[in-house]
């Protein structure tokens, strides 16, 4: 989809798809200077972080290594269950390795705080986050080394970001303005 579209769902852009290219180069850059001597396991969080993952992950000059987790809080809603749980667990053993966890979006922060526990639990010599997004107001959450953006507290679509498995393939991220299920 292009930004011209005509859906009446979408709202204003919050994020430019040129925006996003030139800031996940520069968190590139950075993870690749932070992690020089201990190149670290990319592990995304399915299925929102998959566009942001892949584009990071060659923005990083380094052997980077992948895996991939899905966890669910929100279902098919545009609000969170309050309920966290791993729909798809990871492949790779954690013990002694640097893993650097890649979310697309940070809201009231509940996912990421099981999502840090679950992994701790595995022995990682190193555990941070790469996130694209953070919603503003937030509480500061010590294991987001790297941001992309803070963002208004709508609820945004595209880049990764659906509402009940729609927009992901937007080059931007929207607004999203229109009822819970779309259809």
């Amino acid at each position: 989809m292009t930004l011209t579209t005509d859906d009446p769902n979408l709202g204003p852009v919050v994020v430019s798809e040129e925006a996003i290219r030139d800031r996940t180069k520069e968190l590139g850059a950075r993870i690749a200077v932070d992690y020089a001597a201990r190149p670290p396991l990319l592990v995304g969080v399915l299925k929102g972080a998959f566009v942001f993952m892949s584009d990071l992950a060659r923005a990083i000059d380094l052997p980077v290594e992948f895996d991939f987790m899905a966890v669910a809080s929100y279902g098919s809603s545009t609000r969170t269950s309050g309920v966290v749980r791993i729909v798809k667990d990871l492949d790779s053993d954690l013990t002694g390795r640097h893993v650097l966890v890649v979310e697309d979006i940070v809201d009231s922060g509940l996912t990421l705080a099981f999502l840090l526990r679950n992994l701790a639990a595995r022995h990682p010599a190193s555990l941070a986050v790469c996130a694209l997004l953070v919603k503003e107001l937030e509480p500061s959450v010590d294991e987001l080394a790297y941001v992309g953006f803070r963002i208004p507290r709508d609820f945004v679509v595209g880049y990764g970001l659906d509402v009940a498995e729609r927009y992901r393939n937007l080059s931007c991220v929207r607004r999203y303005d229109g009822p819970m299920s779309p259809g």
